[in-house]
């Protein structure tokens, strides 16, 4: 795993943590003022994906809340989102995978989301079209295992297992591939932000190195746009899954935003 643009954080809540960041000075750090954790999941996957990540926050005194998102439309999607954001009392990290990045920057502007956390995901400016941007980067390979039926599309099993899932131990990725959410054929055809959130919002982002969902160069490049604290994970689209705590970590430095102030 690399780390760019490193920062840090401590604080009573964080000292818990199993693996701390890397290379940050004492000095740099800062204390932690975001109490709650919203997850947001994409396509291909359901709440239950964030379970790994989940299990590290809890024992941290941290207030997670798992979004089910029902991938019928973007606009039911996003109403979701604010419904789980509503429910929260305190500043909330907003994190997001996937597709459910778009979700993030449309429902991120929320006052009380004090920073977001992209891992994987969409990040697409104010209106603009992510069809378009995607299609100047080479088709990731799962792009090919998507199959619809009904008017519902979701993966293979094949596509799952090798492309969506590549580096999760392979019970796992069958128990996921179990409990895999279709979603409206529609849906990635007609969601468009109006707004984008990572534009008044400080943001971290993980690009996974070996992703074969989504380019990783196009991860690179959405996170660079937003500026946002960095970090590259030798993981394939689901490093959630396959390496949980160095996306804790990024979490807990999101966490550590306070004052209108990035740390």
């Amino acid at each position: 795993m690399t780390y760019i643009n490193r920062r840090t954080f401590s604080g009573g809540i964080i000292a818990g943590a199993a693996t701390p960041l890397l290379g940050i000075p004492n000095q740099a750090r800062a204390a932690a003022s975001a109490r709650h954790i919203v997850f947001l999941h994409g396509l291909f996957a359901d709440g239950s994906c964030w379970s790994e990540v989940i299990g590290r926050l809890q024992p941290l005194g941290f207030r997670v809340t798992s979004v089910q998102n029902p991938l019928r439309s973007f606009a039911d999607d996003v109403a979701t989102a604010r419904r789980a954001l509503k429910a929260q009392d305190g500043p909330t990290v907003l994190v997001a995978h996937s597709y459910s990045g778009m979700i993030a920057c449309q429902a991120g502007i929320d006052p009380k989301v004090s920073a977001l956390v992209f891992v994987a995901a969409r990040a697409p400016d104010a209106g603009e079209n992510y069809t378009a941007l995607a299609a100047k980067y080479p088709t990731p390979p799962a792009s090919a295992g998507i199959v619809t039926a009904d008017g519902f599309s979701q993966l293979s099993e094949r596509a799952f297992l090798a492309d969506f899932a590549n580096g999760v131990e392979p019970a796992k990725a069958r128990e996921l591939y179990a409990v895999q959410g279709p979603y409206a054929a529609t849906l990635t055809k007609t969601a468009k932000t109006t707004v984008a959130a990572w534009r008044s919002k400080p943001s971290w982002y993980a690009v996974s190195k070996q992703d074969r969902t989504i380019n990783p160069d196009l991860e690179r490049f959405m996170a660079a746009r937003m500026k946002a604290r960095t970090i590259e994970v030798d993981a394939g689209h689901l490093s959630l899954v396959s390496h949980p705590q160095a996306i804790t970590n990024l979490i807990l430095a999101a966490a550590g935003h306070t004052n209108g102030e990035r740390v």
